[in-house]
């Protein structure tokens, strides 16, 4: 166990295979596949079985870099070329024991797109997964898609996409992470504009998928094919491995998928009419944060690197609050917290300046929600005085709202705060991402009403609470009734 996580090796259950081997059905008689990172071969085999009818010739090129797993492809592969051959296919086959990455990366220049190469009908992958150093040979052979510490899966992706024939297809189980945030925004320049999606499915389990290894992240299975014709995207759901053969099905149209002239290139998931609706809603929204004249910004205090200024209780005058995660409640800011373990206070002098912030008014939300949260985003309003101290400090897991050339009034921080932290805001963020994080490229991205219904929202919670948050935004947003009971009766808990 310990040596496949290091390699970031998952293998793929025998259910979640024979599905995705069902998804990869080519043109033509002709067959070339690619399966890279192999493991053992399990997914070429099954796409192999259900080529017969269907192909004359089969060849096939599998990466593994693992010595024993190379092997056990070499044995699968023969089998199934014998087995092929019986059903009157001629299969030829190649394992590479070579790095996938450093041995196809030039491929995704687009200097060589038009270059003679190897080109497939097929390309499917369980691909590893684990973040790559910056200085990793093989993130620095794909620097221009990557940002930030890559993962390795998403630079899979991108070369399968780019050794795809011209309506060739893809087939991924991978996280869900790529769909959205900056440092995914490259590779899904790449990935679009190579392939578009046709077939999504998700899990309604975290925990599922790969539940014998104990993956929570939320994994996506993708088919995506080499073409520039949007087709209508099959989404399916199920409630985990043993129900694929039940699973639900809707149609919608790429664009609801991924809007392929914006600048993101976020992939949404719509997996019911509801998130349909409430899609077409929020898109209707004029607004963003930055037409708004506001920015949202990461804490700066880094707590590891700061250690020097963080004290657990003030020792004098030059103390100032430090808010946490456990500081942020809904709507409510909640400091110093009694019996916390953290350091609640940061030192206020001339070498610590550059990580306080002036006490204003901000809008505070946690850049992670724990899995039992009932909403993904928690916001709260902070108001200019509301701490002690002329500075705060902010720690890394916050974001915050802040307006650079002015400030917040007491309006609009509780009115934007109630509206991150509402059903409607929470169901968008939920069909666009499959993680406890948001960052904040997303919010910078999310579609806002006018600052007036903003202002609005603020005032009618000043004056009635928080009790019926939903209720107010929904009445102040005009969103229709039956959308509104729909959203207030989805009770959004992680599995």
């Amino acid at each position: 166990m310990d040596e496949r996580r290091a390699l970031g090796q998952f293998f793929t259950p025998p259910e979640v295979a024979a599905f995705m081997a069902n998804l990869a059905l080519p043109v033509g008689r002709e067959v070339r596949i690619l399966e890279p990172g192999a493991g053992t071969a399990i997914l070429t085999a099954l796409v192999c079985e259900r080529l017969v009818g269907r192909a004359a010739t089969i060849h096939i090129d599998v990466y593994e870099l693992h010595p024993r797993l190379a092997t056990v492809c070499e044995h699968v592969l023969t089998h199934t070329a014998e087995w092929l051959g019986d059903h009157d296919i001629a299969c030829t086959f190649r394992v590479h024991r070579d790095d996938f990455v450093l041995e196809n990366a030039s491929y995704l220049q687009p200097s060589l797109f038009n270059e003679h190469r190897e080109r497939y009908d097929i390309a499917i992958a369980n691909p590893p997964y684990f973040k790559l150093l910056k200085d990793d040979r093989r993130a620095r052979a794909a620097a221009h898609i990557v940002h930030g510490q890559p993962n390795i899966y998403a630079i899979f992706m991108a070369i399968m996409a780019s050794l795809l024939r011209k309506d060739g297809v893809m087939v991924t189980i991978t996280p869900r992470s790529f769909t959205t945030g900056e440092y995914f925004r490259r590779f899904r320049e790449v990935l679009f504009a190579n392939v578009l999606p046709e077939a999504i499915h998700l899990f309604g389990s975290r925990k599922d998928a790969f539940r014998k290894d104990e993956i929570l992240q939320e994994n996506v299975i993708m088919r995506a094919r080499r073409t520039r014709v949007e087709s209508p995207v099959t989404i399916t759901t199920s409630a985990g491995v043993r129900d694929l053969d039940h699973c639900t099905t809707r149609s919608v149209p790429v664009r609801d998928v991924v809007d392929l002239r914006s600048r993101d290139l976020a992939v949404h998931i719509p997996t019911t009419d509801v998130d349909d609706r409430v899609l077409t809603f929020i898109r209707s929204w004029p607004e963003t944060l930055h037409t708004l004249g506001l920015s949202v910004s990461t804490g700066p205090v880094v707590a590891f690197r700061a250690l020097e200024f963080l004290h657990e209780k003030p020792n004098g005058t030059k103390e100032v609050p430090l808010l946490w995660l456990q500081h942020v409640r809904r709507m409510d800011i909640r400091w110093p917290v009694d019996g916390s373990n953290k350091r609640q206070y940061i030192a206020n002098r001339a070498d610590s300046k550059y990580l306080l912030l002036p006490n204003a008014t901000y809008v505070v939300m946690r850049r992670f929600s724990a899995k039992e949260e009932h909403r993904r985003i928690v916001a709260a309003p902070l108001f200019e005085g509301q701490l002690p101290g002329s500075m705060i400090g902010l720690e890394n897991h916050l974001n915050y709202v802040h307006r650079p050339k002015g400030k917040l009034t007491h309006a609009e921080a509780l009115g934007l705060a109630a509206l991150l932290n509402s059903a409607i805001i929470d169901r968008f963020f939920r069909i666009s991402n499959g993680n406890t994080q948001v960052s904040a490229a997303e919010l910078r991205n999310l579609p806002l009403p006018p600052a007036e219904t903003i202002k609005a929202i603020g005032r009618l919670i000043e004056r009635g609470g928080t009790e019926e948050l939903d209720r107010v935004i929904a009445d102040a947003l005009d969103v229709p009734a039956d959308l509104a009971e729909d959203l207030a009766g989805t009770a959004h808990g992680e599995t």
